[in-house]
């Protein structure tokens, strides 16, 4: 996992991309009135700072030199105008820039959402989901700041930068070449900047990673961490990588603390220049009071921009990279999609046929070789075998997570890739070993939403996965909050819970894949008298490892190493003596000599 972090921050260089600037301005697009307005307000707010040093240079030179104290109350009222103007200029681009910024990631954030629910399971299998999550929110919020203080930022900055050098040298154009005289050590400091800030920027990048994947996974494995006395352990290993973060944040403090005064020097040293000369000037008769003032005030303002050049440049140099990893991910074509016409049966009955189905997660790794059955509608077929050997893959082509690389599979005679994935995943019922809980209560758990589902039915599913009676004895019925992944719940419970919402779905085909290995016998009972009465009538497929709770299912295809090594219900294959047969006789005595330990044990009690 850290590997990964470090591949894909090293792909990060470019502090502008013209490539991925035209990309993402395209999320603009709907919005160019909006984008419109903020630049013309953008325009105006540059004016308003060329406006007040100007002001002022016409107070001093026209009517404070003449006593003209009429006029100077005019320019004072004009001066405070143009502050309340740019007040509400900058209020107005501020607010529609932000605005137009939020909208268009909001857009891009639900593109990026609904790219991921159509990905196959192979591809959340190579992604982590941290890594995917910070996609979705972290790098698309950097994109938005590009919008807020980068790009707008900018635009503002180099309009007031140009806006003041035209004024200062329509005022006086020898002044202005005093005062522009230091632009090419700034220039040359700044690009020196940039480069170390680069270069300090990713290697931070690097060691973030490996400081949120150590983090990541110090916490969740606390429990083994604590249950083997590792925290000292875990400790130093994350202080040796918070401390390189630290470090590496101080490198760019230190070049940050060292810029900035220089550029105060500079404006210094530009104002002591000004002054030097235009006191010369003015003694001269050569340049009015007023114009030095004016240029004392421009200089000010030249050198903002300047000092701000180095939150800009991380903006723009972490919006770069974060649009290279969200266009990464939304470049990432869908491999299992919908037919162009997917085909549709008019009476769904429930078939199920697998036809020399092979399939590979690994190149040249086959995890189902040739798997060929049939299973009729209302048939509970049971696949039993070693962890490992494909039943899991089976019921995962059947309900076209992957794609099979050889062979078909027919639902209802109708091959799955032929099938709209929605319609064909609505028919199947899956109960899976580790239950999912969403955030909600009960009753959302069970009906996820579906509105389709009515108050009746949703009772009715409960009842009928001998859940009912838990929900109604909280405190708030179905409407008892779920807490996070259900932790409040027993494993047992949320098995349940998952039966019911199974139920309340009503599919044609149920798959259930290890739905009874992690609950205890009272509560094995409860499901398997569940199971009785929903399957009648209906096509089911079951994994089990215990054996003893596909006893009574219609056949039993034994899976040994991604082939189907026996067939035949309970009672013949245990008289075959083969495969299954050990496994039930392992099973078995196992489970006696766990009979046997306990009474011994209560014996002495």
């Amino acid at each position: 996992m850290i590997g990964a972090y470090e591949a894909e921050d090293e792909i990060l260089g470019k502090a502008y991309d013209a490539r991925l600037m035209a990309r993402v301005l395209r999320y603009l697009r709907p919005y160019w009135k909006l984008l419109a307005v903020s630049f013309t307000f953008l325009m105006l707010q540059t004016g308003t700072q060329l406006l007040g040093p100007y002001i002022t240079k016409i107070a001093i030179d026209r009517y404070i030199a003449t006593q003209n104290l009429r006029g100077l109350d005019l320019m004072a009222l004009a001066y405070l105008g143009v502050v309340v103007c740019g007040f509400i200029v900058l209020f107005v681009q501020t607010y529609t820039t932000s605005y137009t910024g939020q909208r268009a990631m909001h857009d891009l954030r639900m593109e990026i959402f609904s790219h991921l629910q159509k990905q196959d399971l192979a591809y959340f299998d190579r992604n982590a989901v941290g890594r995917l999550m910070t996609r979705t929110i972290n790098d698309v919020e950097t994109l938005n700041e590009l919008f807020s203080a980068g790009v707008v930022g900018l635009m503002g900055d180099l309009s007031i930068v140009f806006g003041i050098a035209v004024m200062m040298v329509w005022l006086d154009w020898q002044l202005a070449l005093v005062c522009l005289a230091a632009f090419p050590i700034i220039l040359y400091i700044s690009r020196f900047y940039r480069r170390r800030a680069r270069e300090v920027y990713r290697e931070s990048r690097m060691i973030l990673g490996r400081l949120n994947a150590g983090l990541q996974e110090n916490i969740a494995g606390v429990a083994t961490v604590q249950a083997f006395g590792q925290e000292e352990k875990m400790y130093r290993r994350f202080q040796e990588v918070n401390l390189s973060y630290r470090d590496v944040l101080l490198r760019s403090i230190r070049y940050n603390a060292l810029f900035f005064p220089v550029i105060e020097v500079f404006s210094a040293i530009a104002i002591g220049l000004l002054l030097w000369y235009g006191g010369r000037q003015i003694l001269g008769n050569a340049v009015e009071a007023g114009v030095l003032v004016a240029f004392i005030q421009y200089i000010q303002r030249m050198f903002q921009p300047i000092r701000d050049l180095a939150e800009k440049y991380n903006v723009m140099q972490a919006a770069m990279a974060s649009s290279e990893r969200v266009f990464q991910l939304l470049d990432h074509s869908e491999t299992i999609k919908n037919p162009a016409e997917p085909k549709r049966v008019e009476k769904f009955s429930g078939s199920v046929e697998f036809k020399d189905v092979w399939l590979s997660y690994n190149a040249g790794e086959p995890v189902l070789k040739g798997i060929s059955f049939r299973v009729r509608p209302g048939e509970k077929i049971a696949l039993v075998g070693a962890t490992g050997g494909g039943k899991t893959s089976i019921t995962s082509v059947l309900c076209r997570f992957y794609d099979v690389e050889g062979g078909a599979i027919l639902v209802d005679g109708v091959d799955v890739r032929e099938w709209d994935k929605q319609e064909l995943r609505r028919q199947l019922g899956l109960v899976l070993q580790d239950v999912f809980l969403f955030s909600g209560d009960m009753a959302t758990n069970i009906t996820l939403g579906d509105r389709r589902i009515s108050e009746a039915e949703l009772r009715e599913a409960a009842r009928r996965a001998q859940i009912a009676p838990f929900i109604e004895k909280l405190p708030n019925g179905y409407h008892e909050e779920v807490q996070e992944r259900g932790s409040t719940l027993s494993q047992g419970q949320r098995q349940l819970l998952s039966f019911a919402r199974a139920l309340a779905f009503d599919p044609k085909i149920l798959i259930l894949d290890e739905a009874t290995s992690s609950v205890d016998t009272q509560t094995e009972m409860a499901i398997q008298q569940a199971l009785d009465e929903l399957l009648k009538n209906r096509t089911a497929l079951i994994i089990a490892h215990r054996l003893s709770t596909i006893k009574h299912a219609d056949r039993i295809l034994v899976i040994h190493k991604g082939e189907i090594w026996e067939e035949g219900t309970h009672e013949e294959l245990l008289a075959q003596g083969g495969l299954y047969a050990r496994l039930y006789d392992l099973q078995y005595r196992f489970q006696e000599g766990d009979r046997l330990m306990a009474e011994s044990a209560l014996s002495t009690v």
